[in-house]
C-alpha cells in the first residue's frame, strides 16, 4: 500500500432497507491490530445474510456499517503477532461472522488465522465465492454430521450457494447424495456428483425420501419440519436457519432423530479442508455472477430473487 493512500471506497448504508440504500463512499484504509493482517482486496463474495442484514436489524444492529464476510485478496500489512503470513501472500477466507462485516470494500483487516492461502488453481473471483458457503457445508456435514462414505445425505435448495458445495463436500467424503432442486437444475447436480435429483415442485420429499442419515435445511418453515420424517431412527437434520424452530425438538424427538443449529464460525483447519479440496479438484464453487464493487445494489437484487445457480461475486480489484 502506498505511503499517501490513507482512505479506500467500500459499499456502506445509512438505514436499512432495499438495495438502493447501498452506496459507495470513501472512508479510511483500516490498521491491522494485533494477530491481524491487512488485506487488499481483490473479490468479495455475497451471501443471503448480507441481504438480509441490509434489510433487517440482525446481529449488527443500525447501520451505517459495511457488509461481506468472503474475501479473497492480497496482504498488505500484517500487525504484531503474525506469523503465518507476510505481505504480497494471496489470501482467502470468512471474517468472524457475525461481527468482523467488512470485506465489501478496497481493504478489510482480519484475524490472521481466519484466512488460509488462495489455491493456485482458482483466481480471486472463485476464490472469494467459497469461504462462508464452504465452511457453512464442511462445518455441518463433517463437523456436526461426521458424514462417513455410504450414508445417505439430503441436501435441500442443491443448487444453491451452500446447496452446491454441500453436494461437493458430501460427495468428498463418500456419501450418497440426494439433492432438491427445480427441474432446470438438475443436470448441474448431477454434474457434481449427485446420485438423486429431485423436484421440489412436483414432489413431496417429505413422502419419497426415507432412511437418511443426514439433512442439510437451509430453507426452513415446514420443509424443515417434514425432512424429519425422511430420517432413519437416530439420523441427522442439521439447520442453517435460527428462527421458526418452534415444535422442532418436539417433532424430533417423537421420531427418535436428531437435530442440530448451525451457525457458521470463521475456522481456520475448515479453511484448510476446503483448499484442500479446490486443490485436489473435488470442489469447485460456480460463480452465477461477477459485478463490479460499485454494482453492488444490482447484485443484492439478483441475490434476493433465490433463483441464482452457485455465488455472486463483488470484484474490487
Amino acid at each position: 500500500m502506498s505511503e499517501l493512500t490513507t482512505t479506500m471506497r467500500a459499499i456502506s448504508q445509512d438505514v436499512l432497507g432495499r438495495p438502493e440504500v447501498l452506496k459507495e463512499v470513501e472512508l479510511p484504509v483500516p490498521t491491522p491490530g494485533l494477530n491481524e493482517v491487512l488485506v487488499r482486496v481483490h473479490a468479495a463474495g455475497l451471501n443471503p445474510t448480507d441481504w438480509k442484514h441490509r434489510a433487517f436489524t440482525l446481529f449488527l444492529g443500525e447501520p451505517p456499517y459495511v457488509l461481506g464476510w468472503d474475501v479473497s485478496g492480497v496482504v498488505e500489512a500484517v500487525g504484531v503477532g503474525v506469523t503465518l503470513f507476510k505481505p504480497g501472500d494471496e489470501v482467502f477466507g470468512m471474517l468472524p461472522y457475525p461481527y468482523g462485516a467488512g470485506s465489501h470494500a478496497e481493504y478489510v483487516t482480519a484475524p490472521a488465522r481466519a484466512l488460509v492461502r488462495k489455491p493456485s488453481s482458482i483466481d480471486h473471483v472463485a476464490a472469494a465465492a467459497l469461504p462462508l458457503a464452504g465452511l457453512t457445508a464442511w462445518q455441518a456435514l463433517v463437523d456436526t454430521a461426521d458424514v462417513q462414505a455410504g450414508q445417505r445425505v439430503l441436501v435441500h435448495a442443491a443448487a444453491g450457494g451452500v446447496g452446491h458445495m454441500a453436494v461437493q463436500v458430501a460427495k468428498a467424503r463418500g456419501a450418497y447424495v440426494i439433492g432438491t432442486a427445480s427441474a432446470a437444475n438438475h443436470d448441474y447436480l448431477r454434474e457434481l456428483g449427485a446420485d438423486e435429483v429431485i423436484d421440489y415442485h412436483t414432489t413431496d420429499v417429505a413422502e419419497t425420501v426415507r432412511d437418511v442419515d443426514v439433512v442439510l435445511d437451509a430453507l426452513g418453515g415446514e420443509v424443515r419440519l417434514r425432512s424429519l420424517r425422511t430420517l432413519r431412527p437416530g439420523g441427522l437434520l442439521v439447520s442453517l436457519l435460527p428462527h421458526g424452530t418452534e415444535g422442532l425438538s418436539e417433532e424430533a424427538d417423537r421420531l427418535g432423530v436428531r437435530t442440530e443449529l448451525l451457525l457458521v464460525e470463521a475456522d481456520h483447519a475448515g479453511m484448510t479442508a476446503i483448499a484442500d479440496l479446490v486443490e485436489s479438484g473435488r470442489l469447485r464453487p460456480t460463480v452465477a455472477g461477477a459485478f463490479p464493487l460499485a454494482e453492488a445494489a444490482t447484485a443484492h437484487a439478483l441475490g434476493e430473487t433465490g433463483r441464482t445457480r452457485g455465488k455472486l461475486v463483488l470484484v474490487v480489484r
